[in-house]
């Protein structure tokens, strides 16, 4: 019998709630309702979701800060249910490691659909699309289809972060931070330097440079859809 996928929803709406946990259950997932922000993070990290719907508004602890924590030790994929519409809550969420970001109201017929296109991308990443890409971080190599990129030891680590977390958008600090987290006087600017260089050593090997991806007002992230461009 083959397993379901277990959706965690946070959502402190209960009507909301229902009405999603009634079409993800006629859908063959499995089904996990938080309604609780402070009880969120503890969770997630027990039961190890293969992904969470949650709202950004919720009692003790909201969602946002719920995602940072749970960034720290999982990439499950998150889908942000919110009523805020600017771009900049948008752009936040998915700098903070948001997978989609969903406005109320919504379909939950067209929710479910979203998680299960990501779910799919999720199991492609894992699959076909893994023996194209070597990254050996005790020899800080990285190789695209056979060929070597020649990476410095800090593009190095800038890409290994990139593609450790595939999809996922980091700012310009937070990539910083990883690099040189002790040094506070080299500017953000300066991963962009390093982000030009390692594109052009992919274009270099005729592999399309966009599996390191701009996010307009955001940062950056690897996209694996575009090794095969």
């Amino acid at each position: 019998m083959e397993e379901k996928n277990h959706i965690l929803i946070v959502e402190d709406d209960f009507d909301i709630a229902e009405q999603v946990m009634l079409f993800f259950k006629a859908s063959g997932f499995e089904i996990t309702h938080i309604a609780d922000g402070a009880d969120v993070v503890d969770w997630v990290r027990e039961n190890s979701p293969d992904a969470i719907l949650m709202d950004i508004m919720l009692p003790n602890q909201d969602g946002v800060e719920c995602m940072k924590q749970i960034r720290e030790f999982s990439m499950v994929p998150i889908v942000m249910l919110t009523a805020k519409v600017s771009e900049a809550d948008r752009l936040k969420g998915l700098e903070f490691g948001a997978d989609d970001y969903v406005c109320k109201p919504f379909s939950a017929a067209e929710l479910v659909m979203r998680i299960k296109a990501i779910l799919r991308r999720c199991s492609a990443s894992q699959t076909s699309e893994a023996p194209d890409i070597e990254v050996n971080e005790s020899q800080l190599l990285v190789s695209l289809k056979g060929q070597s990129l020649s990476l410095t030891k800090v593009e190095f680590d800038v890409f290994a972060m990139l593609y450790n977390a595939p999809n996922r958008v980091f700012s310009r600090q937070q990539i910083l931070d990883h690099i040189q987290p002790d040094n506070f006087d080299i500017s953000d600017r300066v991963i962009d330097s390093h982000i030009k260089n390692i594109r052009k050593k992919i274009k270099n090997i005729e592999i399309s440079p966009k599996i390191v991806e701009s996010v307009y007002g955001a940062g950056y992230r690897f996209n694996e859809q575009h090794i095969n461009s």
